[in-house]
This record gives structure tokens, C-alpha cells and sequence, in this order.
């Protein structure tokens, strides 16, 4: 075990003894995911920077601050220690798919620990995809009615004269000289290639899927409950509000989010 991995390894194995006479032997298990939730409860106040659009780095901090627990879960896992014979129900936390094959085939009593594992990150990337195409929806909407805006209030009115027409020049540069609320107006191109890039990106949660059946047991448990909890606080998110005034994108314009 290296320097790094020694008081993980501890802090896993300390918090599995205390959750033993609830979990019995999948106490390590349940250690793992408690772990993870604590990793996303220290996180939450960037994935609230993120749906406020505060920076526009905001929405990678989360991720890329989870990859190094995301290492030393799978370091110790995959490395000679007291953790390799800490199991989930009949299969091995550091066990991967094509491993327990052999133990039974794919239905075998570790095999269908796996199985379990693969159909809650299924339903979990379902569920990401759909919100994915929604908000994406919305946003193109939203692009598509800032882009319109302009041309009905203007078809509507008529073109101002004297110091109307300096007054509306004053507002439409106070609001950013976009469209409605401030947003900039899109090209068709634009629109569509936005329209493109929201059906596809929602299709990238299941790559998942791929990355939980060659890690160990316990690195797919990780990227179930990290994946879950993301989409789960996504939708919190974008149900209440995260800021006021400044805080908040004029028009309910879609916040980005984790």
C-alpha cells in the first residue's frame, strides 16, 4: 500500500466497522457509498456556483475534484490489502465482470451482483438522458425566442421615432443588445448545432456503463451513487431557486448545471 492509499484504506475499513450491524458483511459496500455522499456534500456549494453559471469553469470543478478519491478507490481495490476480500452480497469489491465469468457465468451468484450494479447505472443514464434532452429543448427554445423577440415588438410598435427611438436604443444597449432578456441573438446555424450537441450529450452518461465493467466492484458502486447523486441534485437545483437578482439568469433562461 502506498502513503495515499494507507488512511483511505483505514478510513474505509473504520467506517465499515460502524456500519457492520446494519450492513453485516456489506458493510464495506455501504462504507464506499457513504463516502461518496460525503465527497458530494463538500462539493455541493460548486455544483450551486455551477446552476448559477458563476464562473464558466464552475461546472468541471465537482468532476475533477472527485478524480483523485475516484483513484484511490480503484488503487485500493487493485492492490494487495486487507479490502480485496470485502464483498458486495456474493461478489468481491475488488472484483471486475469479466473476472466473475468464470465464478458462474453472467448469472451466476457474483454475476448478478454486477448485473444489479449495470441496471441501476442504466436507469440512472435513462434518467440523465431524458433530463439532457429536455433542457436542451428549453434552451433551444429559449435561443429561438430571444432571437424572435425583437422582430414582433418591433412589428407590433412600429419604428420609433425621436426620443422614443433614442429611448429603445438606450434599452436594448442596457439589456446587452441581444434578444430578449439580455441573450445573444443565434443563428439558425447556431440554433441547430445546439440542437445537435443536446441529443448527443445525454447519450455520454451511459459511458458509464463501460467504465463500471472493467473497474472493480467497488469503483462501479462509486460511480453509481456519484452518478445518481448528480443527476438527482440537477434536478433539485433547477426546481428551486439558487440565487436572487444577479444570481438568478434574467427571463428563467436554463441554468447549467452538474
Amino acid at each position: 500500500m502506498s502513503v495515499l492509499t494507507d488512511p483511505f484504506t483505514h478510513l474505509v475499513t473504520a467506517l465499515a466497522g460502524l456500519l457492520e450491524p446494519l450492513a453485516a458483511h456489506s458493510a464495506t459496500a455501504a462504507a464506499i457509498v457513504l463516502i461518496t455522499v460525503l465527497v458530494r456534500l463538500a462539493l455541493h456549494p460548486l455544483s450551486r456556483a455551477a446552476a448559477r453559471g458563476a464562473t464558466p469553469v464552475s461546472g468541471l470543478l465537482p468532476l475533477l475534484l472527485q478524480l483523485p478519491v475516484f483513484w484511490l478507490m480503484y488503487r485500493s481495490f487493485t492492490t494487495e490489502g486487507e479490502l480485496l476480500d470485502h464483498r458486495l452480497f456474493a461478489a468481491p469489491l475488488g472484483a471486475r465482470w469479466f473476472e466473475v465469468l468464470g465464478e458462474g457465468g453472467p448469472f451466476g451468484a457474483q454475476g448478478l451482483v454486477f448485473l444489479g450494479l449495470f441496471g441501476a447505472i442504466a436507469v440512472v443514464a435513462a434518467w440523465s438522458a431524458v433530463r439532457g434532452r429536455r433542457s436542451a429543448a428549453v434552451a433551444a427554445a429559449a435561443a429561438a425566442e430571444a432571437a424572435a423577440a425583437p422582430k414582433k415588438s418591433a412589428r407590433r410598435s412600429g419604428e420609433p421615432k425621436g426620443p422614443a427611438r433614442a429611448a429603445g436604443t438606450g434599452a436594448a444597449r442596457a439589456t446587452g443588445g441581444g434578444g430578449a432578456a439580455g441573450l445573444p441573438e443565434l443563428t439558425a446555424e447556431q440554433r441547430e448545432l445546439l440542437r445537435k450537441v443536446g441529443s448527443v450529450l445525454p447519450l455520454l452518461s451511459f459511458g458509464t456503463l463501460i467504465t463500471a465493467a472493467v473497474v472493480p466492484l467497488a469503483a462501479g458502486l462509486y460511480l453509481l451513487t456519484t452518478t445518481a447523486w448528480s443527476v438527482a441534485e440537477r434536478a433539485w437545483l433547477d426546481r428551486r431557486p439558487v440565487g436572487a437578482g444577479a444570481g438568478r439568469p434574467a427571463g428563467g433562461a436554463v441554468r447549467s448545471s452538474l
